[in-house]
């Protein structure tokens, strides 16, 4: 069996709520048994059959701790029953769980740090990682993995600056590619961002960029979208305020079928990130046919490669630019755009695909001979 840890799965199903369990679910259609044991936040909510889930126990949510998660591991382990252990996140107890159960039984354990690697995602609460990683066991479950999963060659160099020599498995997320769709007509054009409303998402970037060319492009909608994550919507509100924005919403988060057709009326998606290790929403917009303008703090080089948007630091300025050229494309040129990335994401980030791989991968740790291409062993 494999057997697949993770500290949350949820409503909005996006990052890895969405990709664990869309990963679990290659792999069962690529003939192995599979598993993922999460805890139960939000008892009476149905999850697949392949979800394996144990109360909260006693202590800060935010540890996420789970004695019921843990023993099971464990016995599983110790049974025989797992071959593979694969952890998919840090900082919470459900990725230092994993690390334990290793020492009970003869199997292999894959980490996926999920962009909890990358030097903004390690500087941030940089106190409480601390506490995780050096009393709360998280560095002793890195130590003893037999391996990583990287979805970008970012995350990998983040690994190797670490100073983990195992060999990592440099796979990308794959993504649903939903059935073409027209985007809507009329005059009114969408400029996009939709995520979490943090501050590593570079929002207070968008909206000073926004306010150097909004004026210029009056047919031109802002829409930012997505769940405030820690009381930042409210601080952003009032800088659009501050900066007398025009033709700027934000919506509140959006889920499903809502978040799709978002997607699709969209003309052109933004990501100023300042750290991520694969962002998904990005896969998202392009395969529902939207370009992309993203900042190097995501791994997005491939919009260059394919013509499907553009790639560029992190700032006001380069923003200001890229916006200025993106909004002053013909229709034509964006909707070319949004189909060469389309066709990117059904030809190299298919779920089959990447769960076909990952099985491949699995099967190497295990039984050794020569590496996959895409493992780093160096």
């Amino acid at each position: 069996m494999i057997l697949h840890t993770l500290s949350a799965i949820d409503e909005e199903a996006a990052g890895p709520s969405y990709t664990v369990p869309r990963l679990c679910e290659s792999l069962i259609a690529a003939g192995l048994p599979t598993r993922l044991a999460v805890p139960d936040w939000v008892p009476g909510i149905e999850a697949p059959s392949y979800v394996e889930r144990f109360p909260l126990g006693f202590g800060p949510r935010r540890l996420g701790r789970s004695p019921a998660m843990a023993r099971w591991l464990i016995e599983q382990v110790k049974a025989g029953a797992v071959e593979i252990l694969h952890n998919h996140g840090l900082w919470m107890m459900p990725n230092v769980y994993p690390g334990r159960a290793r020492r009970a039984g003869d199997v292999r354990l894959v980490i996926s740090p999920r962009g909890t690697v990358s030097e903004w995602a390690w500087n941030h609460h940089r106190g409480r990682k601390w506490v995780m990683w050096h009393l709360l066991g998280q560095a002793s479950a890195m130590h003893r993995a037999d391996a990583f999963h990287a979805t970008a060659e970012e995350e990998y160099q983040d690994l190797r600056r670490l100073g983990f020599r195992q060999p990592v498995c440099v796979l990308p997320n794959g993504i649903d590619v939903p059935p073409p769709a027209a985007k809507p007509a009329g005059e009114r054009r969408t400029l996009l961002y939709l995520g979490r409303i943090h501050k590593k998402k570079g929002i207070d970037l968008l909206l000073k960029a926004w306010a150097a060319v909004g004026s210029r492009f009056p047919q031109w909608d802002l829409v930012i979208a997505g769940p405030d994550d820690g009381g930042f919507l409210a601080q952003y509100q009032a800088l659009a305020a501050e900066l007398k924005l025009k033709g700027v919403s934000f919506p509140g988060p959006v889920y499903g079928q809502q978040k799709l057709a978002l997607y699709r009326s969209a003309h052109l998606y933004v990501l100023p990130t300042h750290s991520e290790n694969f962002a998904m929403t990005v896969a998202e917009a392009l395969a529902a046919g939207t370009p992309a303008i993203v900042t190097r703090g995501a791994p997005w080089a491939g919009l260059v490669d394919h013509g499907a948007g553009w790639w560029i630091e992190i700032g006001v300025e380069p923003l200001v630019a890229a916006l200025q050229e993106a909004l002053s494309q013909p229709d034509e040129c964006l909707i070319e755009m949004g189909r060469r990335g389309r066709q990117w994401m059904a030809r190299d980030f298919s779920w089959k695909a990447i769960g076909q791989a990952m099985a491949k991968f699995y099967r190497w740790l295990r039984d050794g001979g020569p590496a996959p291409a895409y493992v780093r062993i160096d």
